[in-house]
């Protein structure tokens, strides 16, 4: 009886329109994070939140430098506390992508904020339970995702209102992510109005409900702003002492996303100080006519063929401007 639920579970959910994909747990986070103890501490490491998880095509970039880059990105959260951690760690030497999304970075939100504590103290039977779910389920069951776990959806289901606690949406499923966390947009964003609504609808959440309370004076935000760019100023001159390379990238937004972030994050007053600093050289999405004109289904994050563009043509970006060691291989590489 189990199996068959089960296989019906399953077979419910592959007609939804998902299929078997790799899960973004701490410890497979875990497990690209210690490749840079392990003897890849001078390669392109990347951190930021998912629109680097998203945006950046790790096979694109491999095909242009030579090298699949080490990605590090986590969903919802600031790339400060992991700018912090490898700042710390001296076996790491190479080059750094830093995302920057306005709204987390700025404002320190951390969703998986636990991930750099998790490697640190990861036991051997947590590697042992992530390999064996990573090689054995992962690949081949389409519900194992949080997104589909049977208490979830129970959750979000149309039950009675409560007096005086307001609803809200959680974050549905938007990604598809492969074993080394290469991730694109999963692809029902793209083909399903119903479910790209969905999706706006939930972030919209954010940009209508109240600042939280920590930010809802305009002293009390720029104060949360400036204690974020001093943490990145402290990390980036540890990074630079020792010859690391970093790089800070601000992927697209549009619509309310962008409107959003424009209104209570202003450039002059984050992504301008951030760089004069930090003194570290930043990419902006909208300073770069190649990074604009993309589509993003539901404001926050790329289509994977515009991801795929937009990763292309922010490497030759860094080869060009700011990596001159990686100048040689774009010129080799194919067009």
């Amino acid at each position: 009886m189990l199996v068959l639920l089960l296989a019906a579970w399953e077979g419910y959910w592959r007609a939804y329109g998902v299929t078997p994909g790799y899960y973004n747990s701490n410890g497979e986070w875990a497990q690209q994070r210690r490749r840079i103890d392990q003897g890849e501490g001078g390669k392109t490491v990347l951190i930021g939140s998912s629109r680097v998880l998203f945006d950046v095509q790790l096979p694109v970039w491999e095909k242009l430098a030579g090298e699949r880059p080490i990605q590090l990105a986590m969903e919802g959260t600031s790339s400060v506390p992991v700018l912090e951690d490898l700042a710390a760690d001296p076996k790491f030497t190479g080059h750094l992508v830093v995302g920057v999304a306005s709204d987390l970075f700025f404002s320190g939100f951390a969703y998986r904020g636990d991930v750099v504590p998790y490697y640190h103290r990861e036991t051997p039977s947590q590697r042992v339970g992530s390999w064996l779910s990573q090689h054995l389920l992962e690949p081949f069951v389409a519900f194992d995702d949080s997104d589909f776990a049977l208490a979830t959806v129970l959750k979000r289901q149309a039950w009675p209102q409560r007096p005086g606690v307001p609803e809200r949406m959680d974050v549905r499923k938007l990604s598809v992510q492969e074993a080394d966390r290469s991730t694109h947009m999963w692809s029902k964003l793209e083909t399903d109005p119903e479910y790209r609504a969905l999706a706006r609808s939930i972030w919209a959440q954010h940009f209508d409900g109240p600042p939280p309370p920590n930010m809802d004076t305009p002293e009390k935000l720029q104060k949360v702003i400036d204690t974020q760019i001093q943490r990145a100023v402290v990390a980036v001159a540890k990074l630079r002492a020792r010859g690391v390379q970093v790089l800070f990238v601000r992927p697209p937004t549009a619509g309310r996303y962008l409107e959003f972030d424009d209104k209570v994050f202003p450039r002059a007053k984050t992504w301008d100080v951030l760089l004069a600093r930090t003194g570290a050289p930043g990419i902006h999405f909208e300073d770069y006519p190649e990074l604009q004109g993309l589509e993003l289904p539901e404001w926050s994050h790329l289509k994977t063929t515009d991801a795929q563009r937009f990763t292309a043509a922010l490497y030759r970006i860094i080869a060009r401007d700011y990596w001159r060691q990686d100048r040689v291989r774009l010129a080799d590489s194919p067009r």
